[in-house]
């Protein structure tokens, strides 16, 4: 379900710190009830999903993932010398000493996600090309039933006139193919994984 940003906004998490100049572009209550320390549970769920390639299903989604990598290929969005460290700095080089000096959460592999920081309740990771700086934030919070529940947002930072333009474009295929196929595929993964802990 999409959420207003709000439910981000207004909660104190920390990226708030450190991504002050970012827009929340997308906010997501994520199918994946918990008790209140599930946090690394999806964290690592996630994480594998971005090492393996696309968390998602349906011809869809693969179509939209498969052109958007393609045309970076092609027109050189993704290159190592457009990415975070290169093109512009790491949000971590303005992160404060203890989120700095704290668990960083998993490597990504050569996915272009990287760990920025994991908490109790936070974890947040960016990428970067030339359309686009980006902050994949994932929050563990109450569901409103004495449960808890996964939040992603999604954070961006676009890069000049065309990063704005390439985000406005390719909105209407994110909440069509995209961001519905995650939801779905990220709440069977969940379950299945809540049915295999019940088992042990």
């Amino acid at each position: 379900m999409r959420l207003p940003r709000t439910a981000h906004t207004d909660r104190p998490w920390r990226i708030h710190e450190i991504a002050g100049e970012f827009t929340v572009e997308d906010v997501w209550a994520l199918p994946t009830p918990g008790g209140p320390d599930d946090l690394g549970l999806l964290v690592r769920q996630i994480a594998d999903g971005i090492k393996g390639g696309v968390n998602g299903e349906g011809l869809v989604s693969r179509v939209l993932f498969a052109v958007r990598w393609k045309l970076g290929a092609l027109l050189g969005w993704d290159k190592p010398d457009t990415g975070i460290g290169t093109r512009r700095p790491s949000l971590r080089d303005r992160m404060p000493a203890d989120l700095r000096e704290g668990p960083r959460g998993p490597d990504l592999g050569s996915s272009p996600f990287t760990s920025l920081y994991e908490r109790e309740d936070e974890w947040a990771a960016e990428m970067g090309n030339k359309t686009v700086h980006g902050v994949m934030h994932i929050g563990w919070v109450p569901d409103g039933s004495g449960g808890y529940r996964g939040q992603m947002a999604v954070l961006v930072k676009p890069n000049g006139l065309f990063g704005t333009l390439y985000m406005a474009a390719i909105k209407p295929f994110r909440y069509v193919g995209v961001y519905p196929a995650l939801m779905r595929s990220i709440g069977r993964e969940w379950q299945a994984n809540a049915a295999g802990r019940s088992v042990h």
